[in-house]
């Protein structure tokens, strides 16, 4: 099943996003402003508890 990814790390090397990407960024702003949690309830049936997506 399709964990909660907020809380996973997937590179060392996240913390580069803060510097390279500028804080005005549209893509930034519009990931502040939706909450696109109701997105793992949608996909959580189309993951296998153990072997990821189907």
């Amino acid at each position: 099943m399709l964990q909660n990814q907020q809380s996973m790390v997937f590179s060392p090397y996240i913390d580069i996003y803060d510097l390279v990407v500028p804080k005005d960024n549209l893509l930034r702003k519009i990931n502040d402003l939706i909450d696109f949690s109701f997105v793992y309830n949608e996909l959580k049936d189309k993951y296998c508890k153990d072997n990821g997506r189907y």
